[in-house]
């Protein structure tokens, strides 16, 4: 099973940015998106069944805001939309699918960087998720969580973490809540396979230079839970895939 987790940023820009292209290149046998800001109405959706693919989306009810989608080759046996918390999936943050005995999410956790009442917003989020997958895990031992989760964890996950220590998405008790879910079962996959500094999934915009200097953060996961851990395969990040300011994360279990 290998599966891609990216936030597009806007799936109808990556369409004309060469998505579609990339897709056809077989990067996985799923591929999680974040952020789409559309509905599957916005894009030709026939593009991506011609290349077999089972699609499966779960929009904001704000036009051109947030969203998740899951595109998969394997048809899921089960497809459940939100977590039940009404602003979070008001927003259309996390869509769940079944495989067998493994539970998919793929979610896109809140920023903070708009000001301070998202910032409140983002951490009783955090929490309400973290109470959430604690009890779904009983349910569910087999869990891969997918997304961008908009922390970065260590200072090896920032370019510049001395400048960033006051930047929403570094911050001091956003990363104790990482550190934390991370110590209740869950494992982060790519660390399983790459100790190096320097890998980052996101690079901001505001400056051309920074993705080509790779002044970046790595704020995109894919954890799974301890059951999984003998099935990792591999993991990585692409960052020369470009059709957002974010670039695909890639698991592959056994």
């Amino acid at each position: 099973m290998r599966i891609i987790s990216y936030n597009v940023n806007g799936i109808r820009a990556a369409f004309k940015k060469g998505f579609i292209d990339w897709l056809k290149t077989n990067p996985a046998d799923v591929i999680c998106l974040q952020e789409t800001k559309a509905n599957k109405d916005d894009v030709d959706i026939k593009q991506l069944e011609a290349l077999g693919f089972h699609h499966h989306w779960y929009s904001a009810n704000k036009k051109g805001y947030s969203g998740v989608a899951v595109f998969s080759k394997t048809k899921p046996d089960k497809v459940e939309y939100g977590t039940g918390h009404t602003e979070s999936d008001f927003e259309g943050r996390v869509i769940q699918l079944d495989f067998g005995d493994i539970r998919l999410i793929n979610a896109y956790f809140p920023s903070g960087t708009s000001g301070d009442e998202r910032q409140a917003f983002k951490y009783i989020w955090l929490d309400e998720f973290h109470a959430y997958l604690t009890k779904l895990k009983k349910k569910y031992p087999k869990i891969i969580l997918v997304g961008d989760y908009n922390i970065a964890h260590n200072e090896i996950d920032i370019h510049d973490p001395k400048g960033n220590k006051n930047s929403s998405g570094f911050l001091p008790q956003e990363r104790e809540w990482m550190t934390k879910f991370l110590a209740s079962g869950w494992i982060d996959t790519f660390r399983e396979f790459h100790p190096e500094p320097h890998r980052y999934s996101w690079w901001s915009q505001r400056f051309p230079t920074v993705r080509l200097n790779n002044k970046g953060w790595r704020i995109d996961y894919i954890t799974v839970t301890e059951p999984l851990k003998k099935q990792l395969k591999d993991a990585d990040i692409f960052p020369d895939v470009k059709h957002s300011d974010h670039c695909p994360i890639y698991v592959e279990l056994k």
